[in-house]
């Protein structure tokens, strides 16, 4: 029983006291104990200093000194073992006074004997090892990464842990004590009253929660709440373990508007390539016809027809650069170009109420990618800011390199390590609502009034965006304005130079094959070929192909095929002509230029690519390059 031994000091100035507590001690009969003794206040100070005893027992009077002062330097100085403070005839103010400055226990001498006095030293230590425990478990809920608190079911807050200081930005001290509501802000109070209904059912509920914190900052919290007994006394009260799932709710929102872009997006796809095939014929026919009618009433028409069918042409293109297939001309670029091109357009187009600037370091990096489509990006975005700012204000263009890191790109859904240009397209406007935020870039989405936006713009963004291996980021308060930032990959290769354009080829009489299984798209071409000094054959499907091209093999020039065609598809058909001839000159035609049919024509040999619907000048210089073989 050595190691049960509980070892008590007596610091006593009387040492009669000490004898007949010396005495009690021999007639204690749970707990077994052995007493020491020091009579004055220097001695008692020096003992408990030791940290040797399990307890102390205290008088009052100790000469110089007195009990309550020494207690207050013992707790002051990290004393942990229980204080039992003795008065002689027990004064009621000096006993308070000892309980508040952390005396275990308070005895009154002349009410003493052996069972009160085991009692007391008993209780005293079981007191203190619990008080233990609870600093240790308390220790551990500081540790833990989840904000823990206790709140009664008025919403007072009764224990607060490390992790909600750090989440709700409120101090231990703070919090406790106050109410929740005082605390942080419910943005669905029903949804909080419907859960403490089934929290005092079933005794316990979880679900997530949508709150605003001490500095305005909107979180989503897991939280998991249950009833317990007897905490601090009080016994109608609940746990709270809140989980912040914020950054976890944003990337999961990313990846299903990802998800619902790209269905979307292959819809899209099909209907593009039908638009396609309808859009070709009549802008080549109406391009034939304004070369051929000299009257009055068809050169007013006709430019007409023609406006409106590639303004067609171009929404499909939106929608193709939307899907994240279309792949246009990828060159060396510096992006300040581009910049001051849109600036000054803006600048002679827009209204004298917006005030336009930029700002572009000395030091940008270059990118690789189609100037036609960033040009495109940087103006949607210019043209949505001037739109949100029916009555003036401020738009500003600015670039920046910028390194993302591991941080960042576990942040952003689409985001990679490594350098990229950053765009950003600010304005002071109206701003967007954040429950529609999430939509903006889907396809014929618009807030504009109807006639006033095609709901493409900024799909389009994203669409390019995405196909030169960037991202694109949006903030924006209502009332304030909205910012736009595109983040292109970086390049660490000096600029290109851009060639001249070349002037338009004519033919010589070659002969053409042109295969496509749309009778009007067939004839079209052979009829914009020849009036441009060219011959030219038609197939409907690449069987009827291959048999006019084994009959024609040395007169035929080139071939234009479709790719997407019944009976034989494009690619089998140029295979099938490649086995006849390794040397034929192919072009590749399809309403839907993925950038994976490019690569698949490309490497069986084929030498241009056509996007549906081409101009006649499109189709004229096309066949000039592959027939120069530049």
């Amino acid at each position: 029983m050595k190691s049960n031994l509980i070892r008590v000091l007596l610091i006593d100035d009387d040492e009669d006291d000490y004898i007949l507590t010396r005495d009690w001690f021999k007639e204690f009969q749970v707990a077994s104990c052995t007493l020491e003794w020091v009579n004055n206040y220097q001695a008692g100070r020096d003992a408990i200093a030791s940290g040797q005893y399990d307890v102390y027992l205290v008088d009052y009077r100790l000469g110089d000194g007195n009990g309550l002062e020494l207690l207050r330097e013992a707790i002051d100085r990290g004393c942990t073992a229980p204080i039992i403070f003795l008065t002689g005839q027990g004064d009621r103010e000096i006993d308070i006074e000892a309980m508040k400055a952390g005396a275990a226990d308070y005895l009154e001498k002349s009410q003493l004997a052996a069972p009160l006095l085991e009692r007391s030293i008993r209780y005293a230590l079981e007191r203190k090892q619990n008080e233990q425990k609870i600093r240790e478990q308390a220790a551990l809920l500081d540790v833990a990464t989840d904000a823990i608190f206790v709140q009664d079911l008025d919403n007072k807050i009764l224990f607060w842990n490390k992790a909600a200081e750090h989440l709700y930005k409120w101090k231990k001290e703070e919090a406790i004590g106050k109410k929740a509501s005082e605390l942080w802000q419910e943005k669905d109070l029903s949804k909080l009253q419907a859960a403490l209904s089934i929290l005092m059912k079933n005794r316990a509920w979880e679900g997530e929660l949508q709150q605003i914190t001490k500095t305005g900052q909107e979180i989503t919290v897991e939280s998991r709440w249950t009833l317990v007994k007897d905490f601090d006394n009080t016994t109608q009260c609940f746990l709270v373990v809140n989980t912040d799932i914020t950054q976890k709710k944003l990337l999961e929102s990313q990846f299903l508007r990802a998800q619902r872009l790209e269905s979307i997006g292959t819809l899209a796809s099909g209907i593009a390539h039908d638009l396609n095939n309808v859009l070709a014929p009549i802008l080549m026919t109406a391009q034939l016809l304004e070369s051929q009618l000299d009257d009055e009433r068809s050169q007013r028409l006709l430019p007409i027809l023609i406006s409106n069918a590639k303004r067609g042409a171009n929404l499909v293109k939106q929608v193709l650069s939307f899907t994240r297939g279309m792949e246009g001309d990828r060159t060396l670029l510096q992006l300040k170009h581009i910049v001051r091109e849109i600036q000054q357009v803006i600048r002679e187009t827009f209204p004298k109420s917006i005030n336009v600037s930029t700002s572009i370091p000395p030091n940008l990096w270059t990118i690789y990618g189609d100037a036609t489509q960033l040009h495109q990006v940087l103006m949607n975005l210019c043209v949505n800011a001037r739109d949100a700012m029916p009555n003036g204000g401020n738009l500003t263009i600015s670039t920046e390199n910028f390194l993302v890191d591991e941080n960042y790109a576990r942040m952003h859904l689409d985001a990679q390590v490594g350098a990229y240009v950053a765009i950003t397209v600010a304005d002071t406007g109206v701003g967007i609502a954040p429950g529609i935020i999430d939509r903006i870039f889907e396809p014929f989405y618009t807030t504009k009034e109807f006639g006033k936006g095609t709901g493409l713009g900024l799909s389009t963004v994203l669409g390019i965006v995405k196909s030169h291996g960037g991202f694109v980021s949006v903030y924006s308060e209502v009332g304030k304005g909205s910012q736009f930032k595109v983040f292109l990959p970086a390049q660490q290769t000096p600029e290109s130079l851009e060639e001249p354009e070349k002037e338009l080829p004519t033919g010589n009489g070659e002969l053409i094959l042109v295969v496509d299984d749309e009778d009007s798209i067939r004839d079209i071409t052979k009829t914009s070929l020849e009036t441009h000094n060219y011959k030219a054959i038609t197939a409907s499907d690449g069987i009827e192909a291959i048999a006019l091209y084994a009959e024609h093999r040395d007169e035929i020039s080139v071939v234009l095929t479709d790719m997407l065609m019944p009976s034989m598809d494009g690619l089998t058909t140029i295979r099938t002509l490649k086995k006849i001839n390794p040397n034929v000159k192919i072009i590749a035609v399809s309403g839907l230029a993925s950038t994976e049919k490019v690569n698949a024509a490309a490497d069986i040999g084929v030498k241009a690519f056509l996007s549906k619907p081409f101009t006649a000048k499109q189709l004229l210089q096309t066949i000039g390059v592959v027939k120069s073989g530049k």
